[in-house]
């Protein structure tokens, strides 16, 4: 597409860039605590019962135990969720419940599947810009509580522009149009969904996610009754073991209204409810703390795409932080795209000409499935 290239035109990445961001600096913004829930299907797993607020309190809870900072030194608090109606009024009693103080402040983003990144950009901007030295990023969606509908009737005045239109489109006609227009075929989709679930069996069944894991107590309905009783959820339920190509070839296009189809519900993300949090700080606050690093933020990229092939963004807003960062693609060592749909990560792969032993090595959302504001494999972990 031209306007990569005029990107790729652009971008000068060198080692220099990667020099720097390996160095170390007083002021650099980083990361001391990235925890997750497990990933659980929508309707069916563990968390089919619990409330998107509820999901937010446990969040907090967890990161009341576990961040070994006094909560009344969080200088802000930024929640990420998509779906979530009066999530102003959830994020804010949550985190009352869960103790933190009244003096600690809140907010809510939505930027859609990358709500839970836009999150954390928040706060890690609030941090570089002097605002406040340390901030929380959460990331907490419910699919269960509050499934995506596609969007809603616009005004004529709106619907009359035909980009317009296309933003209350179901997200699996993008897919689609992804596919046709850039000949992503339905075995290089099932090829990929077949992989992604092959790495993220054989990472569960090693125990990788276990680290970043904090079992979660939530409310669900016993078997025989309605009443809610207490249980503890402790890993992802959504990875279905030994799935292959050639089982994923019977599955028939889920959206056949749309012509050759070839987007299934075998090489698309699955509904999911989840939550994720991360402390962001500066290293000298870290460092005087005595605070573990995990990981160091330099830069975020938002890119703007045709609503009708909303998938490609990647491609776009990848090569964006790139450039910020002065890097190349060669410097990187793994990166982790979001698998909204195979059709758009195998796009957004070949058109970056990334390596796929490079992509996503845990596996991602068509295997752990994807939740809204968390659009991504586990780690950052669930942002991207």
């Amino acid at each position: 597409m031209e306007r990569v290239k005029q990107l790729a035109a652009h971008f000068t990445g060198s080692s220099s860039g990667l020099s720097s961001l390996q160095s170390k600096h007083p002021d650099d913004v980083v990361i001391t605590l990235a925890i997750r829930s497990p990933l659980c299907k929508a309707k069916k797993g563990g968390f089919k019962d619990a409330r998107t607020d509820e999901l937010m309190l446990e969040m907090f809870k967890h990161v009341l135990s576990q961040s070994k900072v006094e909560p009344e030194a969080i200088g802000d608090i930024c929640v990420g969720t998509v779906l979530t109606p009066n999530a102003g009024y959830y994020a804010r009693a949550a985190m009352l419940a869960a103790g933190f103080p009244e003096s600690v402040p809140v907010q809510v983003v939505n930027r859609f599947c990358s709500s839970g990144l836009m999150a954390m950009t928040t706060v890690a901007n609030q941090i570089r810009s002097g605002q406040i030295e340390i901030g929380l990023a959460i990331g907490v969606e419910s699919m269960s509580e509050n499934p995506d509908k596609g969007g809603p009737e616009f005004s004529e005045l709106i619907s009359s522009n035909p980009a317009s239109r296309d933003c209350k489109e179901r997200m699996g006609w993008t897919s689609e149009n992804v596919a046709a227009d850039f000949n992503i075929t339905r075995e290089e989709q099932d090829a990929f969904a077949a992989e992604s679930f092959r790495r993220a069996e054989e990472a569960q069944k090693r125990g990788y996610f276990d680290k970043e894991i904090v079992p979660f107590t939530v409310l669900k309905k016993a078997a025989d009754s309605e009443k809610r009783v207490p249980v503890v959820i402790k890993q992802d339920d959504g990875i279905r073991y030994g799935t292959t190509e050639e089982a994923l070839a019977k599955i028939r296009p889920a959206f056949p209204q749309w012509g050759k189809a070839t987007t299934t519900g075998g090489n698309a993300s699955q509904i999911t409810d989840g939550a994720a949090a991360v402390l962001v700080m500066t290293r000298r606050e870290a460092e005087k703390r005595g605070l573990p690093i995990l990981a160091k933020h330099v830069t975020t990229a938002v890119a703007g795409v045709p609503p009708r092939i909303m998938g490609v963004g990647p491609v776009y807003a990848i090569s964006m932080a790139l450039k910020n960062a002065g890097l190349q693609i060669s410097d990187v060592d793994l990166f982790e795209i979001n698998e909204a749909f195979a059709s758009q990560c195998v796009y957004c792969i070949k058109e970056l000409d990334i390596p796929r032993d490079k992509v996503n090595v845990n596996g991602g959302a068509i295997a752990f499935g994807h939740p809204l504001d968390k659009p991504t494999g586990p780690f950052t972990p669930g942002f991207q």
